[in-house]
């Protein structure tokens, strides 16, 4: 997820850079004519008809326990000079969806696919510090729960009059771009996997850079022109909450927003909000019980200007660093100016 992990885009978080990816699978064949080499060939066609490509892992659904050992993936390198791990048959669709886009103008890379648990657990452990785990709890997926453990989940990033373009705030300024790319994803067995107003659902917010590959492109198509969810396509809804507890008198929830042009940060009353330029925030959600003072930070990005804070829609301060405190569901949206 390129920048950001999120059940309201943080970090728009990680989803990692992606421009014109090149690379070759990191595997290796015996001669061709020879038992080695048919026997290979026919373990390979074994292992990849077990992989399940409808498989739902999501914050209530883990990882399978035999995953890891089984899926067959390649690493790739992209535009960035990152490494890539993809699992082999989202890869190879993954590159006739960039053959086609490329024929329409669209030039897109992988900024990131495939982490282990292992890998998940230790980003956990950096935000933890970092953020601390209030924090974590609402942006970064719990290892074994995060959809990118399967290698079937990519995250894109797009390439730019021949600039790459890959932060999240970034990318956001081009919807129509996103649109297109978005249409060719069935022919391609991939679907849109966090829909705009589906976070009650999925657990995540809308990210136009996660694709999800599912493998048939029928069953990627019903998905799309019905404007599903994963969740609702295999008739798997949450059975606990994903987002705030709403039947609790006691819960409410408060989103923080930007809106593309700069960056957020919060901290409980006493402390210093901090930005991380790396892993820029745009949307956060709190969710609480009680009366809690919170401050939260603005920050514009280069070529803007902050003008205020609302709170529901409603002009609220413009100062940059606000101090409040929150008893009831509310949303706050740091509003920016674009310099002409």
């Amino acid at each position: 997820m390129k920048k950001t992990i999120c059940t309201a885009v943080l970090l728009s978080a990680f989803c990692l850079l992606l421009s014109g990816c090149s690379g070759s699978a990191g595997t290796t064949s015996s001669p061709a004519g020879t038992d080695a080499a048919v026997s290979q060939s026919a373990d390979a066609d074994a292992q990849q008809s077990s992989i399940d490509y409808l498989v739902l892992v999501n914050k209530e659904n883990p990882l399978p326990e035999e995953w890891e050992s089984t899926v067959e993936t390649v690493h790739v390198q992209n535009s960035l000079g990152d490494d890539v791990e993809v699992e082999k048959k989202a890869y190879e669709a993954y590159l006739d969806l960039k053959a086609a886009l490329e024929q329409e103008g669209i030039r897109v890379d992988l900024d990131s696919a495939r982490r282990s648990v292992a890998e998940q657990q230790r980003i956990v452990d950096d935000f933890t510090e970092k953020y601390g785990e209030n924090y974590v709890k609402n942006y970064v997926a719990v290892p074994g729960y995060s959809e990118h453990h399967t290698g079937l989940a990519l995250d894109l990033y797009l390439n730019i009059d021949g600039e790459d373009v890959y932060l999240n705030e970034d990318m956001v300024q081009y919807p129509e771009i996103w649109e297109q790319i978005h249409a060719k994803l069935a022919d391609h067995g991939f679907i849109l996997r966090y829909l705009d107003g589906r976070e009650a659902i999925t657990g995540y917010s809308y990210e136009p850079w996660h694709i999800r590959y599912v493998d048939d492109p029928a069953i990627a198509k019903e998905i799309m022109e019905k404007d599903m969810t994963l969740e609702e396509y295999l008739g798997r809804l949450p059975v606990s909450d994903v987002t705030p507890p709403k039947e609790d008198a006691d819960g409410f929830s408060v989103a923080i927003h930007t809106e593309g042009l700069g960056q957020i940060a919060y901290a409980e009353e006493g402390e210093t909000p901090e930005f991380d330029d790396a892993f820029p925030m745009q949307d956060a959600l709190l969710d609480l019980t009680g009366d809690a003072t919170y401050v939260f930070a603005a920050k514009a990005d280069d070529g803007s200007t902050f003008l205020k804070w609302t709170k529901d829609g409603n002009d609220y301060s413009t100062d940059e660093q606000i101090t409040v405190t929150l008893s009831e569901d509310a949303e706050y949206t740091a509003v920016f100016e674009m310099a002409e």
